[in-house]
C-alpha cells in the first residue's frame, strides 16, 4: 500500500451534514490574533517584507521505500523519518549523520512523533499498532494494540504520558504510555482518520477525516467540543494546531489549506497553489524567523511556502521527484525537512540562505 494514500470512499459514505453553528468561509477576515511562535512573538506581518530564501542543504538516503513522515525533535538535535519499508530512522539534524534505525513493525509506517523531551518516539503502522521507542536504549518499549485497521497517525501530549492515535478504523484512541493501555476509544469519524494532535497544554485533541470534518475533543472526558466543516465538504487530509493552539490549519483534497478559528467556527484564510487530490499531505507553521509562514508538501514534487497573512506563495522548493507527503520545521533554526514517496525515497533538508 502506498503510504498516505487517500482510499476511495465507499458508495455509502454520505457527506456529513454541515453543523448549524459553523458559518461559511469568511476569507476576507484578518487574523487579528497571533498564531503564535517562538517566544510568542507577534506575527502580524507588515507588507513588503523580504521573502524566504530556502536552498537545498543536503539529501538523506537510506530508506528502501516511500518516506511517509519526517519530524524534527523538540530539542532540535535530531530528525526522525518513518517509511513504508517498516522502519523509523533517526538522523543528526545539523549534518544528516545516521544515528539509528528502529525495526519491529511488520507493515509500513505512516507517521512518527517525538516526545517533548526528545527521548522517545512513537510510530503508527499499517500493522494496526503504535510502537513506542526509546532513543537512548535503542529499543521498543511498548506495542499499543487495539486498532482494527491501519494506524495512520500518532502524537504525544506535552507531558508525554499520553499518546493519541488515529486509524482507518475511524476511531481515535488515547493511550497511557507507561502501561501501554488504551484509556479511551473515541468513535470520532465516519471515514478514516487522517490526523490527530494534542494542543500545546494537552487539554484538547484535534482530529481530521475523509468524512470532511475536523473535530476538537476534550482529552480528559473524550467529549467532542466542536465540529468544523467547510461548505464544500472536501475530504480533510491533514490538520494541525497553530503554535499557540488558537487556530487549526486543515488541508483537504480540493487542493486548499484553510486556517480556522475553531472557537468561533470561522474559516479565516485559504491557501492554494499546491496540488493535493490524492494523498494525505502534511502542512505546518514556520515561525522561527521574524515572518510567519505556512509550509506544505505537494503532489507535484515541490514544497510550498505561503505568507500567513497575505496568503501568497512566497517560495516553491524543487528537489524531489515524487509526491512530497511530509514536511517538518526545525524548532530553533530556519530549516525545513521534507520527504517523498516511492519514486524518490529521500529526505531533503532545506536551509535559509542567510542562516546556518
Amino acid at each position: 500500500r502506498e503510504p498516505r494514500l487517500a482510499m476511495t470512499m465507499g458508495e455509502d459514505s454520505a457527506p456529513a451534514a454541515p453543523m448549524a453553528d459553523v458559518p461559511g468561509e469568511a476569507d476576507h477576515m484578518q487574523t487579528e490574533e497571533q498564531i503564535g511562535g517562538r517566544g510568542e512573538a507577534a506575527v502580524q506581518q507588515e507588507g513588503g517584507g523580504k521573502g524566504p530564501n530556502y536552498k537545498l542543504k543536503f539529501t538523506l538516503e537510506g530508506h528502501e521505500k516511500a518516506v511517509a513522515s519526517v519530524k524534527f525533535s523538540n530539542c532540535g538535535k535530531y530528525l526522525a523519518s518513518a517509511s513504508a519499508d517498516k522502519t523509523v530512522m533517526v538522523w543528526e539534524a545539523h549534518d544528516g549523520k545516521h544515528v539509528c534505525k528502529f525495526v519491529g513493525h511488520t507493515h509500513g509506517i505512516s507517521d512518527c512523533a517525538w516526545s517533548t523531551q526528545s527521548d522517545y518516539l512513537c510510530s503508527a503502522s499499517d500493522d494496526q499498532t503504535v510502537r513506542v521507542w526509546d532513543l537512548k536504549e535503542r529499543q521498543c518499549l511498548k506495542v499499543l494494540q487495539g486498532h482494527t485497521s491501519y494506524v495512520f497517525n500518532c502524537s504525544f501530549n506535552p507531558q508525554s504520558n499520553l499518546i493519541v492515535s488515529g486509524s482507518f478504523d475511524e476511531t481515535v484512541r488515547i493511550w497511557d504510555v507507561k502501561s501501554g493501555k488504551c484509556l479511551r476509544v473515541l468513535p470520532a469519524h465516519s471515514d478514516p482518520v487522517t490526523a490527530v494532535q494534542f494542543n500545546r497544554d494537552g487539554t484538547l485533541i484535534v482530529s481530521s477525516s475523509f468524512d470532511g470534518l475536523c473535530r476538537i475533543w476534550d482529552t480528559a472526558t473524550g467529549q467532542c467540543l466542536k465540529s468544523l466543516i467547510h461548505d464544500d465538504n472536501p475530504p480533510v487530509s491533514f490538520v494541525t494546531f497553530s503554535p499557540n493552539s488558537k487556530f487549526i490549519l486543515a488541508g483537504s483534497l480540493d487542493g486548499k489549506l484553510r486556517l480556522w478559528n475553531y472557537t468561533t467556527g470561522k474559516c479565516l484564510k485559504t491557501y492554494s497553489g499546491h496540488t493535493n487530490q490524492k494523498f494525505c499531505v502534511v502542512s505546518t507553521f514556520l515561525v522561527t524567523g521574524p515572518n510567519k509562514y505556512i509550509v506544505a508538501g505537494s503532489e507535484d514534487g515541490c514544497v510550498y511556502i505561503w505568507d500567513v497573512q497575505s496568503k501568497e506563495v512566497v517560495q516553491k522548493l524543487e528537489g524531489h521527484n515524487d509526491t512530497v507527503v511530509g514536511v517538518s520545521c526545525h524548532p530553533k533554526q530556519n530549516v525545513i525537512a521534507s520527504c517523498a514517496l516511492t519514486n524518490d525515497k529521500t529526505i531533503c533538508i532545506w536551509a535559509e540562505e542567510d542562516s546556518q
